[in-house]
């Protein structure tokens, strides 16, 4: 089987942990057998990562006599993949759709309000953005519905397929039997290591973000959280300005930095807990990851949330309105539970394994 994996961008050898959840589940394809290249649009040169080929569009340009079994569509725009799939559409016999989030959404009604020092908070650019997400949602109703025979959609949560039947204003016949509710994998560290409590615990809480100015990570509410339980001790870890405009709590220690997964390990073990509120997401892959490696968790009571994490005996959910709550005592509480035992939920053979049977299925290469 071929697959030619269409990405918004993609992992390289100098920033490997950009867009690592498509990298990850690439990786488990390749070593299931399947033939794979990625095309990144944003990519200036070919290049080879971990073994995984990348194009160029200008490649796939130059190359378009090289025949794939599959287009499959990550985080699908209009700008990229639209306008690829408008002109060669008719050299894929099947398509996958992946949906992780931003995609199909009116982003102005269910992203939060973002932060005050974000040019993106000016009514103007929110105004463009009403007017882009019109446009968008029109067209992808359209043209979802037409290719609709020779594709499948995906999405990693149910709450996202909710979001995008209400948005897209599909009709919900047009995806029988053409969806799947597959979750992202964790990084495979998370799947292979476990938690360490022996450990010395320098930090209390400990809040990874690979962007902290984005409102929907809730880098207030950890900021809040810490200025109410000034006692305890607080790790964030995440590139950003959000410290530069908001008073940083005395508690809080910043790493203004990127970690790669092994990188994770180290401070993961040095903490007691994590701290990942969210005031909106379609999965929470971090948060995953550390519920998976077995440390204890606390994250936001949302629908979504509790679709993901819900039997997870390691994580707590809290409201993002209460930032005044005694969070020592629900330290103690998960602490008591230490170690816990590990959850495969969302080992890759659980979730990227689930879509290599699905690409087995519709280019027939396997039975139902």
């Amino acid at each position: 089987m071929k697959l030619l994996i269409a990405a918004p961008d993609y992992a390289n050898p100098n920033e490997k942990s950009k867009m690592m959840y498509l990298h990850v589940r690439n990786l488990y394809y390749k070593q299931k057998g399947i033939c794979i290249t990625i095309l990144n649009f944003r990519a200036n040169e070919n290049y080879t990562i971990d073994g995984i080929k990348v194009i160029t569009l200008d490649e796939y340009n130059k190359n378009q006599s090289e025949k794939y079994d599959v287009l499959v569509c990550h985080a699908p725009n209009i700008r990229q993949h639209y306008k690829f799939l408008k002109k060669y559409e008719r050299n894929f016999p099947k398509i996958v759709f992946f949906f992780h989030g931003h995609e199909v959404v009116r982003i102005n009604a269910v992203y939060p309000k973002p932060y005050y020092f974000k040019k993106q908070s000016k009514r103007v650019m929110r105004l463009v953005q009403d007017i882009y997400d019109t446009l968008k949602l029109k067209l992808w109703k359209d043209y979802f519905t037409k290719v609709a025979n020779k594709s499948h959609f995906v999405f990693v949560s149910r709450e996202l397929y909710n979001d995008f039947l209400h948005w897209t204003k599909i009709n919900p016949t047009v995806l029988v039997g053409k969806y799947s509710i597959i979750h992202n994998g964790v990084g495979e560290v998370f799947e292979k290591e476990k938690y360490d409590q022996h450990v010395k615990k320098v930090y209390d809480f400990i809040t990874i973000r690979g962007v902290l100015d984005g409102s929907n990570y809730g880098i207030d509410i950890v900021n809040e959280l810490a200025i109410n339980n000034p006692e305890l001790k607080f790790l964030v870890i995440g590139k950003g300005e959000f410290f530069n405009h908001i008073k940083k709590a005395d508690n809080v220690i910043w790493m203004d930095r990127l970690l790669k997964h092994n990188e994770m390990l180290d401070l993961l073990n040095k903490s007691k807990c994590g701290l990942l509120p969210t005031r909106r997401d379609t999965q929470g892959v971090m948060t995953c990851e550390m519920a998976t490696y077995g440390m204890p968790v606390i994250t936001s009571n949302l629908n979504v949330c509790h679709e993901i994490l819900d039997g997870f005996k390691n994580v707590e959910f809290i409201s993002n309105e209460n930032t005044k709550i005694d969070l020592q005592f629900i330290l103690e509480r998960l602490s008591a539970g230490v170690p816990y035992e590990k959850s495969s939920r969302y080992f890759a053979d659980n979730t990227s394994g689930k879509e290599v049977e699905l690409l087995k299925r519709i280019t027939g290469t396997t039975r139902e």
